[in-house]
């Protein structure tokens, strides 16, 4: 998969393209529904696939300060779109400059003059240009003139629910990690360097990997999981995991920490990745060492048991 910084990058000769366009936060089950539609009819008109996603999120660049939590990182974004068998990523950083483009400019500028679309494949909620004034009855038209064809992929449900980044969001956000996954159709993944801590878990027989994330990461709320450790190239450990502030001690940072279950090894400066699968309890101060002891061993045999399958 060729990789772009901006659609100006598109190489000199670039042919017709399917194209496609969203955030694509998340690359859950419907992003991947519209984008394998978009590969699939690339394929049927012998064309390239193009998948437009921009950096950083719009909102933050319309709204200072209202970012939302991200669900994957940018490189784990670009590896996720690279399976479903796109031909090119571009990545268009978003600017105040970006965002003020008109509806027609956008098309004239980026479908057209450098990405050569063909087809372009949308969502049908799709919104583009200034303030968000372009719909996709404004890209037929503006197809019709321009030479290419419009085609609207349905937003994915499953029942009343409706697989979106905002719902993924929600679901992590109250810890339920197994309706995330239902929706991205894999794990949610959280990434980050490991780094030192207070050293309290390894007095307590349970070292862990205290993970730093990114200012954005979408954290699963507060509590104890079963997941998932993923490191180099692939090699998955299974690890109970807290976050939350260590209440038995009166901490008030929020941390994410990991006991990698039979691991005596030394993880400090790797980056690494949670793949989170179930939540087992939520987080609990305890009035002395031994329960809270106790409680670990309990949440290990739980992890062990969650990951068994």
């Amino acid at each position: 998969m060729q990789r772009w910084r901006g659609y100006d990058a598109a190489p000199p000769g670039w042919g017709r393209s399917v194209v496609t366009i969203g955030v694509f936060d998340g690359v859950h089950r419907g992003h991947q529904e519209t984008i394998g539609h978009a590969v699939k009819r690339a394929k049927e008109l012998g064309v390239q696939s193009v998948v437009v996603t921009f950096d950083p999120h719009p909102s933050e660049v319309v709204r200072p300060g209202s970012h939302p939590p991200v669900l994957t990182e940018p490189a784990r974004k670009a590896e996720l779109i690279e399976q479903l068998g796109v031909d090119a990523l571009c990545v268009q950083p978003f600017t105040l400059d970006f965002s003020r483009l008109p509806a027609e400019e956008f098309v004239h500028d980026v479908l057209v003059t450098h990405l050569h679309a063909a087809l372009v494949v949308v969502g049908d909620n799709f919104r583009f240009g200034h303030r968000a004034a372009g719909d996709i009855e404004l890209l037929r038209r503006l197809g019709r003139t321009f030479g290419f064809g419009v085609e609207a992929a349905p937003l994915l449900a499953d029942g009343s629910t409706v697989f979106s980044s905002t719902y993924v969001r929600a679901c992590v956000d109250a810890g339920d990690v197994e309706a995330a996954a239902r929706a991205l159709g894999r794990p949610h993944r959280v990434e980050g360097v490991v780094v030192r801590g207070d050293r309290r878990g390894r007095e307590l027989g349970f070292p862990t990997a205290n993970l730093l994330t990114s200012e954005h990461a979408a954290v699963p709320a507060e509590g104890v999981y079963a997941a998932w450790l993923v490191r180099g190239r692939g090699e998955r450990l299974p690890a109970a995991v807290s976050i939350g502030t260590n209440p038995t001690f009166s901490g008030r940072e929020r941390r994410v920490e990991a006991y990698v279950l039979d691991f005596d090894g030394d993880l400090y400066g790797e980056r690494l990745a949670l793949d989170f699968v179930v939540r087992l309890r939520e987080q609990r101060t305890y009035s002395a060492i031994e329960p809270l002891v106790a409680q670990i061993d309990e949440d290990v045999a739980q992890t062990r048991e969650a990951l068994a399958g």
